[in-house]
Formats: structure tokens, sequence, C-alpha cells
């Protein structure tokens, strides 16, 4: 059975930094495609980065730079460090993982992906 549990979130000042994880639990950590997505409210599900088993990441344009998706295998868990914060990147966040291309692209929003962790919520203050 896959778990996924976001932590990490909270409320930071424009500029700052956050860094988010998510404990994954079952084989779509080791052999699927893990990301980070994430949601503001009247807006659709939008892919921030993603990773594959193998570590390749892809970024969505507008994070490339300012965002780093990492894992560690051995604690079965995924990361995303967040700096440079902007009051726009306020939004829910949510781990997910995918056996398929559309996770790692994100190209079909919030269906991309198989598996979804609950969220958490990053506030960025101005």
């Amino acid at each position: 059975q896959v778990q996924l549990v976001e932590s990490g979130g909270g409320l930071v000042q424009a500029g700052g930094s956050l860094r988010l994880s998510c404990a994954a639990s079952g084989s779509i950590f080791s052999s699927g495609n893990m990301g980070w997505y994430r949601q503001a409210p009247g807006k659709q599900r939008e892919l921030v980065a993603a990773i594959t088993s193998g570590g390749r990441t892809n970024y969505a344009p507008s994070m490339q730079g300012r965002f780093t998706i990492s894992r560690d295998n051995a604690k079965n868990r995924v990361y995303l460090q967040m700096n440079s914060l902007k009051p726009e990147d306020t939004a829910v966040y949510y781990c997910a993982g995918g056996w398929s291309q559309w996770c790692l692209s994100g190209l079909d929003g919030a269906r991309s992906c198989d598996y979804w962790g609950q969220g958490t919520q990053v506030t960025v203050s101005s």
C-alpha cells in the first residue's frame, strides 16, 4: 500500500526558504516517479518538480533555479528545497507518485500521478 506523508510547510516571509519532506511507503518510491505539485486557491494543480527513480529531474520553468528536488533512497524520502520564496508561491504543496511519464511532466494536472499525499500549506507573506 502506498502512503505519502508531507511535512515542513508553514509561514515564511518573502525571500525566505523552506524545505518540504515527503515520507513514502510502497514500491512507487523505488520504481516510479516522484514529484511535488502545488495548488493555489482557485487555480489548477501544477507541477513544481519531479524526479525519477534514477535521479533525473524535471522542473516547472518558473521554479527552475529557486527550487530543488532531491531524494534519499535510504530513507524513502523526497525533499523540496524552496529558496527566494515569493507571495505567489503560496499554495498547498502535494507529494505525488506515479508510474508513467505524466507524473514527471505534470501535463495532466491533478490526474498526472497515481498517488497523492494530503498536502502541506505554504504561505509566503510580503
